[in-house]
């Protein structure tokens, strides 16, 4: 599974970077806001899109993804043109039933709330729905409904991929949201306790739905080895991200060994068996 929000989704690539030197092909890629891009680029390419990814990445400014336009329904801050160009110079089918690994982009359903799996039909507005971060990028009209992004409702997600029938899933998050909640010291100002509060509701989303989903079947969860993550706009940081995550995936694949259903991280319980040699399917968080 593959997410990510604006650069933080470059951590994606080094991760990529080391599943790929490793033989690692998935089955099926679920993705979520821009992990939903980087997936849908994976399944174009299977096992040769990290170095594809690493050129969207490294090229991106913020300008160009987050031009600041005036919409007439004032529905987001920024128009979605910079985001339409990036899908359009990637180079993918026009619909998703043309990807070379079956994919999915994870969307809600903004009047009712609802998590919409977009697995057939027009790619780019699949896209476009995942990724339409609430107030920042526009919500898309799809088929009948208004979309936005689905990290709302599933920021990792691997309830998704169990629905869908994965016989085990392989996580690629970011951001400060990617592991379990940490003691936090700080001064208590409006902003940050509004902060704090969202990003424990958030993490406490992905703790619930991993474990949920480990209890059935192998969960791995890839690391990135980023402790200090840039603003998600600030594309100036994306050859770092790309570098530390290749090489803390790489450093934890090297050790895992997976041994029937449960939840496999960095920092985990040692486990013994051989290690990848689940049914992958590739599943990404919307990180902020």
């Amino acid at each position: 599974m593959v997410g990510g929000g604006g650069v933080l989704g470059a951590a994606h690539v080094g991760v990529g970077y080391a599943l790929e030197q490793r033989g690692f092909v998935p089955d099926m890629i679920i993705g979520t806001s821009v992990g939903a891009l980087n997936g849908a680029i994976a399944a174009t390419h299977p096992g040769r899109a990290a170095r594809r990814l690493d050129r969207v990445w490294t090229h991106a400014r913020r300008r160009e993804v987050f031009p600041l336009g005036y919409l007439s329904s004032r529905a987001s801050l920024f128009a979605d043109h910079g985001l339409r160009r990036l899908i359009a110079e990637a180079g993918l089918p026009r619909r998703i039933e043309d990807l070379a690994i079956p994919f999915t982009a994870v969307a809600m359903d903004l009047v009712t709330g609802a998590q919409v799996l977009l697995d057939h039909g027009d790619l780019e507005s699949a896209l476009l729905a995942s990724a339409a971060i609430p107030g920042v990028l526009p919500p898309v009209d799809r088929e009948g409904r208004t979309l936005v992004d689905g990290g709302v409702i599933a920021f990792v997600p691997v309830l998704a991929a169990l629905r869908a029938g994965a016989a085990s899933v392989v996580v690629l998050s970011t951001g400060p949201s990617s592991g379990p909640p940490r003691p936090a010291v700080t001064p208590w100002r409006a902003r940050a306790v509004a902060g704090r509060a969202g990003l424990l509701l958030l993490q406490h989303q992905i703790e619930r739905d991993l474990r949920e989903v480990a209890e059935q079947i192998p969960t791995v969860v890839l690391p990135t080895g980023i402790e200090t993550w840039p603003a998600p706009w600030d594309f100036s940081h994306s050859r770092r991200l790309i570098h530390t995550a290749s090489r803390a995936a790489g450093r934890f694949l090297d050790g895992l060994r997976v041994d029937g259903p449960g939840l496999y991280r960095a920092g985990g319980p040692p486990v013994t068996s051989p290690a990848l040699s689940m049914s992958r399917t590739a599943v990404g968080e919307a990180g902020r």
